[in-house]
């Protein structure tokens, strides 16, 4: 059968989403194998889908000006805080919102509960499931503890009767996920990126158009990155990742985009028996083992967003057994631990080349604050001389290649924080801008020889 003259065929990496016109078994972009598939791509918009038209006529664009009057819907709260606090105070009608994490992370589980505590306020709610039945969903709700919730169940791939359902009086709809859903007159398999891009243009579209908030669940890559094409994190207003170890019960979801709020936000939940708890106080949850009289120990006072929140910094140097010592690190950045070993040897003398080095962020929390230096120099040179910081410690700075402490932002809400949880003392850099002393004990350094010098006296 002769191909519509509409229709053009092109070869796309299901790793990267590049475009090429020919097959090859290696992607030149992102250099994956056996990635590249052929895609058949319509011309034309799918029949049946909605087509937005702006203006008074058709094919007129409608403009504005900066002064033009706007009533804009007020967020609504889930009744979560943690979440409400991700993503900005609330979620906004008309948003879009992708979530990402890793298999059997928590995901659905957060967004049924989500789901839930909007219908009991009484919103029109819809979750939509490409993965699982209803009575599957059903039976997840009845252990949930949330079985009476009346909120509307669809199990379905389709894109065109996803569309049909959401109508004027839909508040919120989830799809879970979007790589499962597929557009009927694009002749590729669900999940790859002509399907992932299309089916989430025409949702997102409809979304906005009615003002429904859509939560889009996205599968991740073994990279830790939402699969698919790059342009879907474009092309919804918010990009959410919950992340976690399997080992830890703690969950951390963490806003990466938000057009209607801050960045870098998190919210912190705790895996139960009943599904996902709320974490109003996760600075006591993640130093509920320490111990300052163990070598090796470092509480950091970082930020995560607007949200102060103590970390403790666990280091370990061990003679090796082998030519090259190895340097491990969990929730940290492996370049920063060498180029903050490189200070210590450089700067302070001391000698980590015979010794393997280890190094971990306690609870499962991921840090990339450049303010973790001067805790984790704390720690290794704890650890490698095996003296311990003075009781009760909070430390917090960034570290440059001479060796100077330099100063972080909001000092103040890192040592109220502190103060808070029974902390005495705090090492922060010379020139950090505090405002309020409180009752907390300062002692400022310029450079990583004087906390060395602290150490040993």
């Amino acid at each position: 059968m002769a191909m519509a003259k509409s229709s053009k065929v092109s070869y796309v990496c299901q790793s990267c989403g590049a475009v090429t016109t020919r097959w090859s078994g290696k992607c030149d972009s992102c250099n994956e194998w056996n990635t590249i598939t052929e895609e058949v791509i319509e011309a034309a918009v799918p029949k049946g889908l909605s087509v937005v038209k702006g203006g008074k006529g058709k094919g007129k664009l409608e403009i504005q000006d900066l002064q033009s009057k706007t009533h804009p819907l007020p967020r609504q709260k889930t009744g979560m805080n943690e979440l409400d606090r991700v993503t900005g105070g609330g979620l906004v009608p008309g948003a879009a919102i992708l979530i990402g994490g890793d298999p059997g992370i928590g995901k659905s589980t957060l967004l049924l509960q989500a789901v839930c505590a909007l219908a009991n306020q009484g919103k029109a709610c819809l979750y939509v499931s490409g993965e699982e039945a209803t009575d599957q969903i059903r039976m997840r709700a009845e252990r949930l503890g949330l079985g009476q919730t009346n909120i509307a169940l669809a199990a379905s791939s389709s894109v065109r009767d996803i569309l049909s359902a959401m109508d004027e009086g839909t508040d919120l709809v989830v799809i879970d996920s979007i790589q499962t859903m597929f557009v009927d007159n694009i002749d590729s398999a669900p999940g790859t990126v002509t399907q992932v891009r299309t089916s989430a243009l025409e949702l997102i579209r409809v979304a906005k158009k009615r003002n429904i908030i859509l939560f889009l669940v996205g599968h991740v890559t073994k990279d830790g990155q939402i699969a698919g094409p790059r342009v879907l994190e474009h092309m919804v207003d918010t990009v959410l990742y919950f992340e976690g170890d399997r080992g830890h019960q703690f969950r951390i979801l963490r806003a990466v985009k938000n057009r209607f709020g801050p960045t870098d936000e998190i919210g912190v939940f705790e895996m139960m028996e009943k599904g996902l708890e709320e974490v109003a106080n996760p600075s006591a949850l993640f130093l509920s083992q320490n111990q300052d009289n163990i070598p090796g120990n470092a509480v950091f006072a970082g930020m995560e967003g607007t949200r102060p929140l103590l970390v403790e910094v666990q280091g370990l140097a061990a003679s090796t057994a082998y030519g090259t010592p190895r340097r491990s690190v969990v929730g940290w950045d492996s370049g920063r631990l060498a180029m903050i070993l490189a200070v210590l040897e450089a700067r302070c003398g001391m000698n980590f080349s015979g010794y393997d080095v280890f190094l971990n962020m306690a609870g499962g929390i991921r840090v990339s604050e450049p303010a973790a230096d001067l805790a984790v120099a704390a720690a290794l040179m704890s650890a490698l001389t095996n003296k311990t910081l003075p009781p009760n410690t909070i430390l917090f700075g960034e570290v440059g290649l001479s060796g100077e402490v330099r100063p972080a932002p909001q000092t103040d809400l890192r040592l109220k924080e502190a103060e808070k949880l029974g902390f005495e003392l705090a090492i922060l850099p010379e020139n950090s801008k505090v405002k309020s002393g409180g009752g907390l004990k300062q002692n400022k350094i310029k450079h990583v020889q004087d906390l060395a010098a602290l150490m040993a006296g």
